[in-house]
């Protein structure tokens, strides 16, 4: 046990380094995943026709298809039409799309348990379409659709390892790196493994706080 935190102590600042990245692909990957995932999620329920089929289309893709093809596709295959995306900007853009499309499920189903009722009533007192959404219909619908959202937060910290694929040395990214050159896989991943539960708990407890803060009396209470 004693070795294991002498090592712990002696990798722990390259490692550091790496959840500085994570962190960094995490962050942004989740507050624009969630700003497309609550337009996405508004258009494929309110919209016309043909943006529903739009967006049910972007979804059947994101979500159809593995993570790891997305990233592939975003890094190393958009440079054979001329786009070239440095690999923190692919993985971001890849988490971006991904987790926007998951929560834009969640959100409909925030906006859907929402009765019509409300967006009616928002319009006969004065509200346009788009007031009555941003006011009435998405507050409700957020807080609904909340647990879900948090829960595809938790799965975007740990699939940000992905990132690795695409050369964004992230946490596991230098996990990796440190493993192959003190040959100690075990006990680095380890450590890896305990600094992305760390992040996991503490997501969990903001989650779990946000949720309280927005918590009615009587709405959608257990």
């Amino acid at each position: 046990m004693n070795d294991l935190l002498a090592f712990a102590a002696e990798v722990a600042p390259r490692l550091n380094e790496g959840l500085a990245m994570s962190l960094k692909l995490i962050v942004p990957s989740v507050a624009f995943g969630l700003i497309l995932g609550v337009a996405l999620g508004g258009a494929r329920t309110y919209g016309p026709a043909w943006v529903r089929r739009a967006g049910d289309g972007f979804v059947a893709i994101f979500r159809g298809t593995p993570l790891v093809c997305q990233l592939f596709v975003l890094y190393f295959g958009l440079p054979n039409i001329g786009i070239y995306l440095e690999p923190y900007e692919a993985a971001v853009l890849g988490f971006t799309l991904c987790t926007a499309a998951y929560q834009s499920e969640y959100v409909r189903g925030g906006f859907r348990a929402i009765r019509k009722g409300q967006f009616l009533a928002a319009q006969a007192l004065g509200f346009s379409g788009l007031s009555a959404l941003a006011w009435v219909v998405i507050p409700q619908a957020f807080r609904r659709a909340l647990p879900g959202i948090g829960n595809e937060i938790i799965y975007l910290i740990k699939y940000s390892s992905l990132a690795t694929i695409v050369t964004c040395v992230e946490l596991t990214g230098q996990g990796k790196i440190v493993a192959s050159q003190t040959f100690r896989f075990t006990e680095v991943f380890f450590i890896v493994g305990l600094y992305y539960l760390a992040l996991v708990t503490a997501a969990t407890f903001v989650l779990r706080r946000v949720e309280k803060r927005l918590a009615i009396p009587g709405f959608g209470g257990r």
